[in-house]
């Protein structure tokens, strides 16, 4: 370890581990509970991991001495002076006919710990820092002045590096990247960084003496959204993302549905309207062609000779511009055929619709509504269809719960 990586992580000697390790399955069941839904009572914990009263108080007493959790008291009850006076409780039970603890929320200590989360894109690195309960409690955001990965990763050791100033607690590094990867360390091809086989996560380990994830960052936010966003408590869930390009995830029993083509750009096979329009590269038709920000840019520009930011086509479609209208339409109506079509067969109980450029939502829903519609059998229930506009923060975000999960679960196995 570097002279800058000791320094940094000065402060967390004999108070940090690399993980929760060793925590039998079921403890490990309840301290996820526990972090994704707390404070949570303990006859809600039972109730959702099937356990007795007993066996949860033998699960959580090792969690409790450890300090993983924490019993939160519930709140002092102040009765208002025009109120008469609550009357006295019950008689406490006596220890033959008491049954497990007492009805004490269990919580995390959220701020115990803190992750980094960095979102790379072709220009820029967004890094963000999270408690344990991934609320961003500090952003930062660095030019890149290469794409090589040494250098981005000597970039993200001096941000991780001021981040630890302020947070000295940091227990974990997550990394999204646009690209597909194997493994927690292994970028295999990334078409946004000309990336070819990077081992990102070993060069990043080496500079900060952190664990480090790294994963496409549709995965990542994904799983941010599965443990605690929209998704979380969902057994069936998809997010469907779009910005510079088009992302698809989809969570069922809980865990997100892994596939060898994660990361290859599923929207550019995505074929929507064979007769749709062209993109730069050739494609027609396509999820990318028609929904992407730089494809929809493309169109416009095409069409009117003029360079307009996706805010401003956005805008002059509000207002009636017939060449803007015409491509948000025609992008809108085929937003509905693919929400449709992910609703047909994957069946999920909600699907988020995220990204960039989601602001076509608030500009053409209707048409949106229509092709859903129009794609789904009559009788069919309503899409649970929930939208958030995400900037890139809210990726760098998912990716410091890459981290998050490293810690509860372990690192996961490199898959070749």
């Amino acid at each position: 370890m570097d002279s800058t990586a000791s320094d940094r992580n000065k402060g967390n000697t004999g108070m940090l581990s690399a993980s929760w390790a060793p925590l039998s399955p079921a403890e490990r069941a309840v301290a996820i509970e526990v972090l994704t839904h707390g404070p949570v009572s303990r006859s809600e914990i039972a109730r959702k991991l099937n356990l007795s009263a007993g066996s949860l108080t033998r699960l959580t007493k090792p969690l409790i001495e450890s300090g993983l959790l924490v019993e939160d008291p519930p709140p002092a009850f102040y009765p208002s002076p025009s109120l008469s006076p609550p009357p006295s409780p019950p008689p406490s039970p006596s220890p033959a006919t008491r049954q497990g603890r007492p009805s004490q929320p269990l919580d995390v200590v959220a701020d115990s710990r803190f992750f980094a989360g960095f979102k790379i894109t072709e220009d820029t690195v967004y890094g963000v820092v999270t408690n344990l309960r991934s609320d961003v409690v500090a952003a930062r955001a660095r030019s890149l002045r290469t794409r090589d990965p040494v250098d981005v990763a000597d970039l993200l050791d001096a941000m991780t590096t001021d981040f630890a100033v302020e947070f000295p607690r940091l227990a974990g590094i997550g990394v999204g990247i646009g690209g597909h990867v194997i493994g927690p360390d292994r970028v295999v091809t990334s078409p946004f960084l000309g990336w070819e086989g990077a081992p990102f996560a070993d060069l990043l380990e080496q500079r900060t003496d952190l664990p480090v994830v790294v994963e496409n960052d549709v995965a990542a936010l994904v799983e941010s959204e599965a443990w605690f966003g929209a998704g979380r408590g969902l057994d069936r869930f998809a997010v469907l993302t779009i910005g510079a390009g088009v992302g698809y995830g989809l969570v069922i029993g809980g865990r997100l549905v892994r596939s060898g083509d994660d990361g290859r750009g599923i929207g550019r096979r995505w074929i929507v309207n064979p007769h749709g329009p062209l993109t730069p590269d050739g494609d027609r038709g396509s999820a990318v062609s028609l929904l992407s920000i730089p494809s929809i840019r493309y169109q416009v520009a095409a069409a009117t000779g003029r360079e307009h930011t996706y805010d401003e086509i956005l805008t002059l479609a509000a207002a009636g511009d017939p060449l803007a209208a015409r491509v948000i339409d025609e992008a809108a109506r085929a937003l509905g055929t693919v929400v449709a079509q992910i609703a047909n067969f994957a069946m999920p109980q909600k699907i988020l619709l995220a990204g960039e450029g989601v602001g076509l939502v608030e500009v053409a829903n209707p048409a949106i509504d229509e092709a859903i519609a129009a794609n789904r059998h009559p009788l069919a229930e309503p899409v649970a269809l929930e939208t958030k506009i995400s900037d890139f923060n809210d990726w760098a975000r998912g990716a410091a719960v890459l981290a998050i999960q490293i810690l509860v679960l372990g690192r996961p196995k490199t898959s070749q």
